[in-house]
């Protein structure tokens, strides 16, 4: 094996930091003793260390051009003694493509990490009625969040002062530790526990917000909820959630709806359901019904919604009509949230029959079934009915 350091790389002389680096990550992969425990291999490893511990620190690598020893003597009795030192970390960025950057004597350090992150983002319930939910509304929602600190506007610091270089770690948020193995001394990178890895040290932090650059405040804000919504949409407000470490900018709030049971209408996708109850001589005779639709909850006292849309329609129930029969207004469900237009309003027509009768309302309709032949009808039996989701659910379910 030559003791030429930048032969032992494959590098040439004028090679810079990168090149230098990329050649011993590339080395490392192939001879770590994870991978090749053999001897020799070892042996090539620890060779293969030593020099980009030497090239990779300029004042080494000055040190070693011009003719002087790296090592000060501690590497005497071979290259590749057992006084080499290394950096696990870079071992690591081998293997794993971790960033490296300018550290301590191959150190290989990250840096400090940044007092400035990205706020959390935020997820709360809201409850919507089933109208607020179909046509759309803007409701006032009250969060209790974290808000950017108005006494040291996010700097953590105290008024007149600033944070200062972290003097254990000199500002690289970062310290050596040095262990013994069978592979010579094996230096980690820690985030210094004087800074906690930021490479500064607040040393008047702000009353407010204790250092953190933030406070917890209560905030009032308007949240557009858009014609079409159901239970489980969210809808995003970019940057309304919390300010982030160090007044850092905010995450997303995210608003989920839940939208409650109506008294009348039951909702499927974009269509409403609705039960009309009549009596038997109405679905016998025919007749023509005032009734209600989903638009009547934005206007109490009837007429027409802000937009012009009617709170009421015309249902014609025709002479003959059966119990179970659906009758269906096109475009009176619930508007599509992506896209245009709007689901059916279905009314299931229910025929009730009397429970109680006068001796004049019973003798009349003697009359009639008598008249009708139906006074000892015969039962025949068929399939129920399907609804209209029943039939939808059959055409696009599994099959």
């Amino acid at each position: 094996m030559s003791h030429d350091l930048y032969e032992v790389l494959g590098v040439p002389r004028d090679a810079d930091g990168d090149a230098i680096k990329k050649a011993y990550r590339k080395l490392a992969r192939q001879l770590h003793p994870d991978v090749n425990p053999d001897p020799e291999t070892q042996d090539r490893f620890k060779d293969v260390t030593r020099a980009y511990e030497v090239l990779s620190d300029p004042e080494k690598r000055r040190m070693y051009d011009l003719g002087g020893d790296p090592f000060g003597g501690a590497g005497a009795g071979g290259f590749g003694g057992a006084g080499a030192g290394f950096s696990f970390t870079d071992i690591m960025d081998a293997f794993f493509g971790g960033a490296a950057g300018g550290g301590a004597a191959g150190g290989g350090g990250r840096g400090p990490r940044p007092r400035v992150r990205r706020g959390q983002d935020a997820l709360i319930r809201l409850d919507v009625d089933l109208a607020e939910a179909a046509f759309g509304t803007t409701h006032e929602l009250k969060v209790d969040t974290a808000v950017l600190c108005t006494v040291c506007n996010g700097d953590g610091a105290a008024p007149g002062s600033s944070p200062k270089t972290c003097e254990t770690c000199a500002g690289r948020g970062e310290t050596v530790h040095v262990q013994r193995s069978f592979l010579g001394e094996i230096r980690t990178m820690r985030p210094c526990a004087a800074c906690r890895g930021f490479g500064t040290i607040i040393p008047e932090p702000c009353r407010e917000c204790s250092g953190d650059g933030r406070v917890r405040s209560r905030r009032t804000l308007n949240v557009k909820i858009p014609a079409g919504v159901d239970s489980g949409t969210r809808v995003q407000l970019s940057g309304q959630g919390e300010v982030g470490p160090g007044g850092g900018p905010a995450g997303d709030l995210y608003v989920e709806m839940h939208v409650a049971d109506h008294p009348v209408f039951n909702r499927h996708g974009a269509d409403l359901l609705c039960n009309v109850t009549i009596p038997m001589t109405a679905a016998a005779l025919g007749t023509t019904l005032t009734l209600p639709t989903l638009e009547a909850d934005l206007v109490p006292g009837g007429g027409e919604t802000d937009s012009g849309l009617e709170t009421s329609v015309e249902l014609d129930i025709k002479p003959g009509t059966q119990s179970g029969s659906e009758i269906v207004l096109g475009g009176r469900g619930v508007p599509s949230l992506r896209g245009s237009g709007r689901g059916d309003l279905v009314f299931r027509v229910v025929v009730e029959t009397p429970t109680r009768l006068d001796e004049r309302q019973e003798e009349l309709l003697r009359e009639l079934a008598a008249i009708r032949d139906e006074e000892a009808p015969d039962g025949h039996l068929h399939a129920a009915p399907k609804s209209v989701f029943d039939r939808l659910r059959d055409a696009f379910g599994p099959r």
